[in-house]
Formats: C-alpha cells, sequence, structure tokens
C-alpha cells in the first residue's frame, strides 16, 4: 500500500515543486503550500457533490457508448463540476490569505489546489486498479496529472489577472473558469473516445499525449508570464 500511496501522490508533488521553484521572488510559505493541497483534497468531495445530483437527475450518460454521451460525460460529469469545485476551494482559501500578494502566487496556489484533487484522485484510481495499479499509475502520470496541472495554471492565471488587474485582465473574471472548464472538458472527452472506438485506442492515446504536452507547454510560458509581471511589481513597490 506503501507503494500505491508513493506512485499516486509523487507525480503531483513533482509538479508542485517545480511551480514553487519557479516563484523565486516572495517564495511562498510551506504550511500554505500543504494547506492549498488539503483544500485540493477536499474539492474532490465538493465536485463529487456537484456531480452526484447531476448523475442522479439523468444530466450525465450512465455510461460511455457513443461520442454523444463522452462528449456530455467529459464536461458534465467531469470538467463542470470539478474545476467549479477547485475555483470554489481556491477562492475559499485565498480570500483571506496574507501571503497571496503577488501575481505568481496565484499560478502556486491554484497548482497547490489542483495537485491535491490529482493526488486524492490518483490514488483513488489506483486502490480500484487492484493489480493493475503499476500500469495505471504510469499511465496517469504522462498524461490526468500533467492535465489538471495545466488546468491548474489556466485557472491560477486568470485568478491573479482578476486579482491584481493589468492590461490583459479584462474578462479574467470568468476566463478563470470558462477556461479550465473548456480545456478539461477537452481533455476528457478525447481520453473517453477510446471507450466508444476502441480500435482507435493507439490513436487517442497519442492525442491525449500530444494535447497534454500542448497544456504543460503553455502553462511553463503562462508562469514566465507571471514570473515577469511579479518582478515588475516588486520593482515599483
Amino acid at each position: 500500500m506503501l507503494y500505491v500511496f508513493a506512485l499516486a501522490l509523487l507525480p503531483a508533488l513533482i509538479l508542485l515543486y517545480y511551480v514553487y521553484s519557479q516563484d523565486r521572488l516572495q517564495p511562498e510559505p510551506f504550511k500554505m503550500l500543504a494547506k492549498g493541497f488539503g483544500w485540493g483534497c477536499l474539492s474532490v468531495l465538493v465536485s463529487l457533490c456537484i456531480s452526484g445530483p447531476l448523475l442522479v437527475v439523468g444530466l450525465i450518460p450512465p455510461e460511455v457508448d457513443s461520442f454523444a454521451s463522452a462528449l456530455t460525460t467529459a464536461f458534465v460529469g467531469a470538467a463542470i463540476p470539478e474545476e467549479c469545485a477547485k475555483l470554489l476551494c481556491l477562492h475559499l482559501f485565498l480570500r483571506r490569505n496574507p501571503w497571496f500578494d503577488e501575481r505568481m502566487d496565484g499560478i502556486v496556489y491554484a497548482a497547490c489546489v489542483g495537485m491535491g484533487f490529482a493526488a486524492f484522485e490518483n490514488l483513488e484510481y489506483l486502490i480500484a486498479a487492484d493489480t493493475e495499479w503499476v500500469t495505471v499509475g504510469i499511465g496517469r502520470s504522462l498524461t490526468a496529472i500533467p492535465g489538471h496541472f495545466g488546468f491548474a495554471v489556466i485557472m491560477g492565471y486568470y485568478y491573479s489577472l482578476y486579482r491584481f488587474g493589468g492590461t490583459a485582465s479584462a474578462g479574467a473574471g470568468w476566463k478563470m473558469i470558462v477556461f479550465p472548464i473548456l480545456a478539461h472538458g477537452c481533455y476528457d472527452a478525447i481520453a473517453m473516445t477510446a471507450n466508444v472506438t476502441p480500435e482507435l485506442s493507439g490513436v487517442i492515446t497519442v492525442a491525449v499525449l500530444i494535447f497534454v504536452f500542448q497544456m504543460v507547454k503553455w502553462a511553463r510560458k503562462k508562469i514566465s508570464v507571471l514570473q515577469e509581471e511579479s518582478k515588475g511589481d516588486e520593482i515599483l513597490h
């Protein structure tokens, strides 16, 4: 069981450390990173409180057996409840956080929440996989975990723009939730298509990897942008 926990948590912690290492001006205290990670774990339960009723009333298909059901499940069953839950927990965590005082912090704290969610969810998948936990863990380390990292960076980037303003802040209030939902929904829709067309599973796997690679590439770019803007804010102060 110890190895299961390690494989479930390690990919998320590595990506979280990467973001933390980029916050060079005023690194956040470890206790705040741990709290953010904890809020992320809690957001899994919050998302279930959203998706559960949707499933009961029939808005989420009971199984994925068509492209339409894959698309519906991807957005209504996963992207919308999960990203809304993460944003709610991020907001509750940051609304009275005195350490949230520079632009880069938005990405750092959103990554804490996102990686907390990803680690908790990953642990659920690995436990459910039973004897296949190594295969599932490696696969999710290359796809789902970096995917959640990308969604978190998108959310944190626009959360910071909304909080601190700037020339690119127009519409940041809705972009902080809509853009992560779109990215998350597209990722899941591509991945779930494998259930509909298993003969194309190889092609779909490549498509998922390309999508995740582009997400991480975009995330690194936005981290660089907020690094520079945070430096500018520091100079002005």
